[in-house]
Formats: C-alpha cells, sequence, structure tokens
C-alpha cells in the first residue's frame, strides 16, 4: 500500500521553518483528517503549554496566533491554494484556546477534543461568517480562533453545570 501525496504539496518545503508549523509540524500531511490529526498533534503541546502561569498561557496564544498568520499565509503562497488541509496550525491554536482553564481530567481532553472538532468542522454562524469573508493567513487563523472561543465557553459551562 502506496500513500499517495497531493501534487501542490510538493511545494511545500519541511526545511522552511513556517511550513514546517503550518503543517503542525507536519501532522497536516495525514492523507486522511488532516485537521482531526492536527488537533489530535496540539494535545501534548498544550500539556506542557498548561504549566505555564495564566497570563504566560494567554501570551503564548497571541504569539502563536501572530506566527500562525504567518506561516499560514507563507504555506498558502507556496501551494497556491488558500486554506489548503494540509495547514493546521489553526487547529492547534484552536485546540489550545479550547483548553484554557480546562479542567484536570482525561475526559475533559477528549470533550474538549469532541467540542473544538465539532465546531470546527460544522462552522455555525459566527465562525462561517469568519471563514467566509477573511482570507489568508489572517482568514485560516480566525475561524479557528473563533470555533476555540466557542468551545471553550461550552466546556467551561459543561464544567460549571455538572
Amino acid at each position: 500500500m502506496s500513500i499517495k501525496i497531493k501534487p501542490e504539496l510538493y511545494k511545500l518545503s519541511i526545511t522552511n521553518p513556517l511550513h514546517w508549523i503550518a503543517t503542525g509540524f507536519g501532522s497536516g500531511l495525514s492523507p486522511k483528517a488532516p485537521g482531526t490529526f492536527g488537533s489530535l498533534a496540539a494535545i501534548p503541546f498544550f500539556y506542557l503549554l498548561q504549566m505555564l502561569p495564566m497570563p504566560a498561557y494567554l501570551l503564548m496564544l497571541v504569539i502563536t496566533f501572530a506566527l500562525g498568520v504567518w506561516a499560514c499565509q507563507a504555506a498558502t503562497d507556496a501551494i497556491g491554494m488558500d486554506d489548503h488541509g494540509a495547514i493546521v496550525w489553526d487547529e492547534f491554536v484552536g485546540m489550545w484556546i479550547t483548553c484554557i482553564a480546562l479542567p484536570q481530567g482525561f475526559i475533559w481532553m477528549i470533550a474538549a477534543f469532541i467540542t473544538f472538532r465539532f465546531f470546527d468542522i460544522l462552522k455555525p454562524w459566527p465562525i462561517r461568517w469568519f471563514d467566509n469573508h477573511c482570507s489568508g493567513g489572517f482568514g485560516i487563523m480566525i475561524d479557528d480562533v473563533v470555533a476555540g472561543l466557542i468551545a471553550f465557553g461550552v466546556i467551561q459551562a459543561a464544567y460549571w453545570l455538572i
């Protein structure tokens, strides 16, 4: 069994740090469900980030968002396609937003992952509005930021209701 690589992905270079970041350290190169693999790949990094004090965690989100706009734009320019599935840094940042102040326990991580993927895939309003009205690196990143914020709200509400 051989894996067929999409021709446009040959335009990316894993030696280019921006392409490597945009593809979620290669997790977005999965031939099936790259967004899901990108979201999964973000989880171990969250466990490192959660050790930061909350102000530092939030600052890292701002920095990784800005880096993501730059990296996703660079990868988009190289591929020649807007928001290619292999570009998954937005999933990393969206997951990390969903996990702000995540309650302890494996079940909460599963809930965060499922909730984020739900909103990222279905893109209900206002996520779809941002997806349709913003382009380039910023457009790639912003709809997942909004999905992450909504998923964060759902997880926090569930925690306080339970």
